[in-house]
């Protein structure tokens, strides 16, 4: 596993952290950038493992 595969699945965790956090505080539609913004980045990684 390379250092930016580490590091891409890190953010992803935080991110997901961040946004449950969010979602409890503010709700849904005001944390859901935050959501879109983990799954992304746990796509890229998927991506990347695959390739």
């Amino acid at each position: 596993m390379k250092l930016i595969d580490v590091l891409l699945l890190s953010l992803a965790a935080a991110i997901v952290i961040i946004a449950i956090y969010e979602i409890m505080t503010v709700g849904i539609g005001e944390a859901y950038w935050l959501v879109m913004l983990a799954v992304m980045i746990f796509f890229i990684y998927t991506y990347r493992k695959k390739r």
